[in-house]
C-alpha cells in the first residue's frame, strides 16, 4: 500500500512512523525543512521538501499510485487545495483531509459529492469534544472508547485498593463475579503495558482497561469502588474553538457551565453566542479567581487553552483547591508519560483524536472503527468477521493469536457477548480486538488472507 502524507508536523510524522512500522510505502511532503529533516532522521520513508498542494510535486510523489492520500498540515485550506489537485491527477486515490475550522462544517458532506471530492473529512476538535463528554459520564476513568454504536464501550480506570478485584486472578473472574465480569483487555503496571493472561492477578494501582456492555457499565465501574458524584457544574479553561464546542454541548445537556477566557475580545464573542454559559474574563491559572469561581464544588475542570504547559499547571492547581475531576488537552505527544507520574489521569489530545480517525480510515477490509489507546502504544478495532475469516468456526482457546493481541468482544446481532476460550465467531460478527502496537502486524501478516480486515 502506497499511502502519501501531506503535513510532516505531529500527526503527520506520527502516522508516517506508524504505517513504515507496518512495512507501507509511505512518502511525506513539507515545505517545512526542520519539519522534513526530523522525519527523514527518524523515519524509513520517503521525504520531498515542498509544498504538498502543487499538482506537480504530487505528481512527482507518485500520487496516481498512490492509494490514499492524507491531507494533515495545519492549514484547512492548504489540505483542500492538496484534495483538489490530488482528484485532477487520480480521482481514484482515497483523500483523507483535516479540516478543523468551524467555518466548514457545514460542507463535509459537500466536500465529498463535489469538488475537491474528499472521502473522508477529518475534524480532532469534534472527536476531542466527545472524548470530554464520555470522560465525564464515567467518573474515575482516563480513557473511554465506545463501539457498536455506544453499545459497547472500553474504558481505563485505575484499580483501587478497597475494590473486589484486588488480589483476584483473571482465571477466577466468572467465579467471583459470574456473567457481570467485565473482559480485562490490558494492564497498565509500572508504566509496563501487558495483555493479560489467566493467570494474571490485579493489583492495586493498576490502570485496568475493560470492555463493557453500556448498560452493565455503572455496575462494573462500582466493582472498581470509584467514587460516584452526578456531573453538574463544569469549568472551562479556554474559549478557542473547542471550548466553544464543549460549552455548547454540554448546554444541551442543562449542566452549569463556565468559560474562563484571557482574551477580552474572544470573551465578548463568546458571550454574543453562548446561551447559558457563563463567560468570564480573566486568567485561568490565578488561584484567587479560580477560588472566587468556587472551584471546589466544581465537578470538572477542563483545561483547553493553546499552551499545554499552562493547562498542565491550571490543572494542578485545580485539583490542589478541590475540584473533583480535571481534563486535560496536551498535544505534545512527548508529555503524555509524564502526565500519570504527576498526578493527571484524564488526558484528551486532538492530535490522537485526528490519529485514530485516520487508522480507521487506511486499515484494509471491513474496518468500522479503529481507536488509539495509551498514546499510541495500542489500537481497538472494531471490524467484521467474513465467511473466509480464520477465525470463524474454531473455538477461541484453540486460535493462535500474536502475543500482545486479543479479542476482547463478539458482537452477534442484538447479542453482545463478552467472550471466553470456548466462544465461536461466526461469519458476519462484529469483533473488538486490541492490539499492542508490535503485534499489529504480525497480526495483519497472520490474518489478510483469512480475516481482510486489515
Amino acid at each position: 500500500m502506497k499511502i502519501i502524507i501531506v503535513g510532516a508536523g505531529e500527526v503527520g510524522y506520527h502516522i508516517a512512523s506508524r504505517l513504515a512500522f507496518e512495512s507501507k510505502d509511505v512518502v511525506i511532503i513539507d515545505n517545512d525543512p526542520e519539519a522534513v529533516k526530523r522525519v527523514a532522521d527518524d523515519l524509513d520513508v520517503q521525504v520531498i521538501l515542498a509544498s504538498g498542494s502543487s499538482p506537480r510535486v504530487l505528481a512527482d510523489a507518485g500520487i496516481r499510485e498512490a492509494e490514499i492520500l492524507l491531507a494533515v498540515t495545519d492549514s484547512d485550506e492548504a489540505n483542500l487545495v492538496a484534495c483538489l489537485s490530488a482528484n485532477l491527477l487520480s480521482p481514484t486515490t482515497r483523500k483523507l483531509a483535516r479540516i478543523r475550522g468551524t467555518g466548514y462544517d457545514d460542507f463535509h458532506e459537500v466536500f465529498k459529492t463535489e469538488a475537491p471530492y474528499i472521502d473522508t473529512v477529518i475534524n480532532p476538535e469534534i472527536e476531542v469534544v466527545k472524548t470530554i463528554q464520555r470522560l465525564m459520564r464515567v467518573p474515575g476513568a482516563v480513557d473511554v472508547g465506545e463501539f457498536a454504536e455506544g453499545r459497547v464501550n472500553f474504558v481505563g480506570i485505575r484499580l483501587d485498593r478497597q475494590s473486589s478485584m484486588a488480589g483476584v486472578r483473571l482465571l477466577d473472574f466468572p467465579t467471583v463475579f459470574g456473567s457481570a465480569r467485565p473482559l480485562i483487555a490490558a494492564v497498565v503496571r509500572n508504566d509496563e503495558l501487558i495483555v493479560p493472561r489467566g493467570e494474571e492477578i490485579l493489583r492495586p494501582g493498576d490502570l485496568v482497561y475493560f470492555i463493557s456492555e453500556k448498560k452493565r457499565l455503572a455496575d462494573t465501574v462500582k466493582l472498581f469502588n470509584s467514587r460516584e458524584y452526578p456531573l453538574k457544574r463544569v469549568i472551562i479553561v479556554g474559549g478557542g474553538r473547542i471550548g466553544k464546542r464543549l460549552a455548547d454541548a454540554l448546554e444541551r445537556e442543562s449542566i452549569h457551565t463556565k468559560i474562563i477566557e484571557s482574551n477580552l475580545e474572544r470573551c465578548s464573542v463568546l458571550s454574543g453566542k453562548m446561551n447559558k454559559t457563563v463567560v468570564l474574563h480573566g486568567d485561568g491559572s490565578d488561584q484567587k479567581l479560580l477560588l472566587e469561581e468556587n472551584v471546589g464544588d466544581t465537578d470538572v475542570v477542563v483545561t483547553l487553552t493553546h499552551d499545554e504547559e499552562r493547562n498542565i499547571l491550571i490543572s494542578l492547581l485545580a485539583k490542589k483547591l478541590g475540584a473533583k475531576s480535571t481534563i486535560t488537552k496536551v498535544s505534545k505527544f512527548s508529555y503524555f508519560p509524564l502526565i500519570t507520574a504527576i498526578g493527571l489521569e484524564k488526558m484528551v489530545s486532538p492530535r490522537l483524536s485526528a490519529i485514530s480517525s485516520i487508522l480507521q480510515e487506511i486499515r484494509k477490509g471491513k474496518i468500522l472503527s479503529a481507536v488509539a489507546v495509551l498514546g499510541e502504544d495500542a489500537e481497538v478495532i472494531e471490524a467484521v468477521a467474513l465467511a473466509t475469516s480464520g477465525i470463524t468456526g474454531r473455538p477461541l482457546k484453540k486460535l493462535s493469536f500474536p502475543k500482545g493481541a486479543l479479542l476482547v468482544c463478539i458482537i452477534r446481532g442484538d447479542e453482545i457477548i463478552i467472550p471466553d476460550g470456548d466462544s465461536v465467531v461466526v461469519p458476519d460478527d462484529r469483533i473488538i480486538l486490541f492490539a499492542q502496537r508490535q503485534a499489529i502486524k504480525k497480526l495483519e501478516k497472520l490474518l489478510t488472507v483469512k480475516l481482510e480486515f486489515f
